[in-house]
């Protein structure tokens, strides 16, 4: 089976070429510029055989990874160079995912006992003072510090100094 197109080249086109190069050149000269022609085809071949056999060489057997996607300068850096830079950030990676998971846990731990200190709050707000449900009236800060029922303490810190120049 012959091929219909070589290089984007039709059958048509290759004969309009031809005619085009007998005018141009003349019959005389065509055979010698066609020799020159398949000299210069020749070379090309011969630099990109040499090429990929150097490229193998240094390669080794990497070579057989490679596509041209690959030659580009980035995506060769990536590959080669900077394997092993992938592999200690993927080490991080993992250690800060640990880190992460003890951090989620913590704050867990501390929003359990954040809910756990709001309701004995709201249980304390809710709850009426003793002195209320035994007798009915409230007792001042002065008279239960005086009985004994409640330390010093708590009633001057009952009391909260004013100071006008803090504001």
């Amino acid at each position: 089976m012959v091929p219909q197109e070589f290089l984007g080249i039709g059958w048509g086109e290759l004969m309009l070429l031809l005619v085009l190069a007998v005018i141009f050149f003349g019959p005389e000269k065509l055979p010698e510029i066609s020799r020159k022609a398949a000299r210069v085809i020749h070379t090309v071949r011969l630099f990109a055989y040499q090429a990929t056999s150097q490229l193998k060489e240094e390669l080794g057997p990497e070579y057989k990874d490679l596509t041209m996607a690959d030659l580009n300068p980035k995506t060769f850096v990536q590959k080669h160079l900077l394997a092993d830079m992938q592999e200690d950030l993927a080490d991080i990676k993992k250690e800060l995912d640990g880190v992460k998971t003890e951090l989620t846990g913590s704050v867990t731990n501390i929003n359990s006992a954040g809910k756990d200190v709001r309701s004995v709050v709201n249980q304390s707000l809710t709850a009426p003072p003793p002195a209320v449900a035994a007798g009915g009236t409230v007792p001042s800060v002065e008279a239960t510090a005086a009985a004994g029922s409640a330390p010093a303490a708590l009633a001057s810190a009952r009391h909260v100094p004013w100071d006008p120049e803090a504001t």
